[in-house]
């Protein structure tokens, strides 16, 4: 089942359309009240990006569901050009990384803006090494999983601020509620899936 497609409107009538559809598609579907509160919460989560991957175009929302798999989609289609140099404004920090690439919302977005970006094809240059650890292939396409991100900073013996790192996840509301968090880039089309099985 596809839930209603809600075309996002770049206002804040997008934080509370977003999650009372997610609330509706999930009581319609028979979601005990736990349920439906962690597609919500989920859905909430979605939102903390929308400031960021609106920025690039226009997008909408809706949800697909078969049996108790569960699968909140955000897409995006991107302008042909875009106004922001990423290089440039990093340059300005003293240690040449986004200071903004603390908590998982923050680091799903650095993935998307490398996905947009030719420096995704130079992951050896990449100075986000969870961009790299969340690095796999998904229908054929390239794309950047939570899931991925969590097993392989699980089993890395030297990744720099493991501790850190795995602090943010174990506090982080969509690295504990979600299955998994996909992100993929083709052509000028952003999509970000949340999935959760109940």
């Amino acid at each position: 089942m596809k839930s209603n497609v809600y075309k996002l409107e770049k206002n804040e009538n997008d934080y509370s359309n977003i999650p009372n559809e997610a609330q509706k598609t999930a009581e319609y579907n028979g979601l005990d009240k736990k349920s439906a509160m962690r597609v919500r919460l989920l859905s909430e989560e979605l939102i903390c990006m929308l400031p960021e991957l609106l920025n690039y175009g226009t997008g909408s929302f809706w949800i697909e569901s078969e049996d108790k798999n569960y699968e909140l989609h955000l897409k995006v289609e991107a302008r042909d050009h875009f106004d922001v140099d990423i290089d440039k404004l990093l340059s300005v920090s003293k240690s040449g990384k986004n200071a903004a690439a603390k908590g998982i919302i923050n680091k799903i977005c650095i993935a998307v803006d490398y996905m947009l970006s030719d420096r995704a094809k130079l992951a050896e240059s990449d100075p986000y090494s969870f961009y790299t650890m969340g690095m796999s292939e998904h229908s054929g396409a390239a794309s950047w999983s939570l899931l991925d991100y969590r097993n392989n900073l699980q089993r890395s013996e030297s990744f720099e601020n493991k501790e850190d790192n795995w602090d943010e996840l174990e506090k982080s509301i969509i690295a504990n509620i979600a299955d998994d968090v996909i992100v993929g880039v083709i052509g000028r089309k952003i999509d970000i899936i949340i999935k959760k099985k109940f």
